[in-house]
């Protein structure tokens, strides 16, 4: 073979690999560079009707299926980032003629060749990433549907080269070697299928595009949108990715009032990054995203980064044509086996379950907002408990901290007092000193009540507050504190029909129940000055015990340590730092519920 690997005569190979953006993008810049006479492609002529109607429907996805005479039903889903399917949308919108020049072949296996990450392409060129896999690969031996595949490809192309003056062909980069060998002698039409009854068209329905589609649904819109804009050749997967993520922040931050971090972002991409790497490839898989947004953050912005990035934005209600429905799970449907048409299984990494919980969604947007009355509102029990609980842990760490703190160490004299304090001792003994011991001093009475500040909420410079919903709940059971918090408003974001996702800026809880007076309405707490300040006077006031807990970013202000000094109250102050972030935020995450009767199927969007 004489002169470049990716042209014969005068035809441009363009070899790909199936349904990556990279590829999709090299053959539309080939084909406004060779400007082409005629386009073939990879494709078999018995389904050339149906590949053709359903490229012309695109931006809507469509598959085409047919049943192979073993009963196997296979799939070939038309995805706007494959090369094969750029270059005839290309051919169509130019009015150049297109030929489907593959064999149609039954019973083909998947090809398992491992492949560089196709972001190489976007670095090295494609050129050099051709020539690359050509000269390791050229000598490798060939199957015998791959020869048959291949005389037929060269065949055609022989005949095409003869008519036209430049011909473009597209095709999948691991027949380059053997399609090279098979151009250089003439080759006989070889016997195959030359029709194939029953071929169908669908349109992909939404929620498995979500599933089935081999690039990113995200990542196939931008793509969508370029090719419409012209600036298709501007494409980078990593920015896309960082488009991405920067979205699902913004949407974490409306919906849960939650801000991620620097720090956070930081560890995200880090952790992708590594993840990647571990894997053989330069750029993390859409999978490894998700996995490293809950790692950084939580499975809440893990839910928006998948929710965002698995949204393929064209759809219809009325497509025309019937609609199918696959999930990852159906890849084995009544003892019959289903196959994707030629997927490479090194690249097929989406069907690994995602690691957020599934939730369900609405038939149309706004529909759980619409129905969400607020007329008898109730809270959902498991976060109740985890509530109460994580007060009497506050109570317990408090009363920790402040016996610790009432301890005295002293050299050891004439009384061992509460025994030896080990420490001290251990750190004065290379000095020869003497033998310390530890004198308890037990702090006098039980915690009552507990605050804790998770936001200020100071309002902004035009008066607007995050969390604006002021409430008071009574304790339902004995087992049960009364509550006051602020909030965001109820309503505002929804999880399921009739349940409200909202997020605390403080809370206040305060035991036994059924004594609080609603206190953003009490007048005698109307001299607070903020929302901390009136949580804490509340707890104050309705503290049976000498001790209030108080867990914010800033200590209490000197009006509330006088007005605990006049009820005999005393305030343990805990910096909200000092507690795990993690906890934090799960416990900031509550639901408020439309109705008692919400709670017999709550679990099913919230568990």
């Amino acid at each position: 073979m004489k002169g470049s690997p990716l042209q014969w005569r005068n035809v441009r190979l363009v070899p790909i690999l199936h349904n990556r953006l990279e590829f999709a993008v090299e053959v539309r810049r080939q084909f406004h560079a060779y400007r082409p006479d005629a386009v073939a492609v990879e494709y078999p002529r018995t389904l050339e009707p149906k590949i053709l109607q359903g490229i012309e429907r695109l931006p809507l996805l469509s598959v085409v299926h047919y049943e192979e005479s073993d009963g196997t039903f296979t799939y070939l889903l038309l995805e706007p980032t494959d090369g094969q399917v750029e270059a005839v949308r290309s051919a169509l919108s130019r009015k150049i003629p297109v030929y489907f020049v593959d064999r149609d072949t039954e019973g083909y296996l998947l090809d398992r060749t491992p492949m560089p990450d196709p972001y190489a392409v976007k670095r090295l060129g494609h050129e050099a990433y051709c020539r690359a896999y050509w000269r390791i690969h050229r000598d490798g031996q060939r199957g015998r549907e791959d020869l048959l595949r291949e005389n037929t490809m060269a065949h055609h192309l022989q005949i095409l080269s003869a008519e036209y003056d430049r011909v473009l062909f597209v095709g999948g980069l691991y027949h380059l070697p053997g399609l090279l060998r098979a151009l250089e002698r003439p080759q006989p039409r070889v016997i195959g299928r030359t029709r194939r009854p029953h071929v169908g068209l669908a349109h992909l329905h939404q929620d498995s595009s979500r599933e089935l589609t081999t690039e990113m649904p995200y990542l196939a819109a931008r793509y969508e949108q370029a090719r419409d804009r012209g600036t298709w050749h501007t494409l980078d997967r990593l920015r896309i990715h960082l488009e991405l993520i920067n979205e699902a922040r913004k949407n974490h931050l409306k919906k849960n009032r939650e801000e991620l971090t620097r720090t956070q972002m930081r560890i995200l991409h880090r952790f992708a990054r590594n993840y990647a790497l571990l894997t053989g490839n330069l750029v993390p898989s859409f999978y490894q995203l998700v996995v490293a947004a809950r790692g950084a953050a939580d499975d809440n912005f893990a839910y928006e980064v998948w929710d965002l990035g698995s949204t393929y934005p064209w759809q219809t209600e009325a497509p025309g044509l019937p609609v199918l429905r696959l999930r990852g799970e159906d890849l084995f449907l009544d003892q019959k086996r289903i196959r994707f048409h030629r997927r490479l299984t090194t690249l097929r990494r989406r069907l690994v379950p995602v690691p957020v919980r599934k939730r369900k969604r609405e038939r149309r947007p706004g529909e759980w907002k619409a129905g969400f009355k607020g007329a008898a509102i109730c809270s959902y029990p498991p976060e109740d408990v985890a509530v109460e609980g994580y007060g009497d842990y506050l109570k317990k760490r408090a009363m920790e901290i402040k016996n610790e703190e009432n301890s005295r160490v002293e050299p050891f004299t004439c009384s061992m007092l509460d025994g030896i304090d080990v420490r001290q001792t251990l750190r004065d003994w290379i000095l020869g000193r003497k033998v310390y011991v530890r004198e308890e001093r037990p702090l006098r009475g039980k915690v009552g009540s507990v605050v804790v500040i998770f936001d200020p909420d100071k309002p902004g410079p035009d008066g607007k507050e995050c969390f604006p919903w002021l409430v008071t709940w009574l304790g339902e059971h004995d087992q049960e504190s009364d509550m006051a918090f602020y909030s965001t408003p109820a309503g505002e974001v929804m999880a399921g029909p009739g349940i409200s996702r909202c997020r605390y800026g403080g809370f206040m809880l305060t035991y036994p129940p059924k004594r609080v007076y609603d206190i953003w309405r009490d007048p005698f707490f109307d001299i607070a000055r903020n929302k901390p300040e009136r949580l804490l006077m509340a707890a104050l006031d309705y503290s049976l015990e000498k001790h209030v807990v108080y867990v914010a970013p800033e200590p209490p202000s000197g009006w509330c340590r006088s007005m605990a000094a006049r009820l005999g109250k005393q305030i343990i102050y805990l910096p909200v730092g000092v507690f795990s972030p993690v906890t934090r935020n799960r416990i900031r995450l509550f639901h408020v519920l439309d109705g008692h009767h919400v709670r017999r199927y709550a679990r099913d969007y919230l568990s």
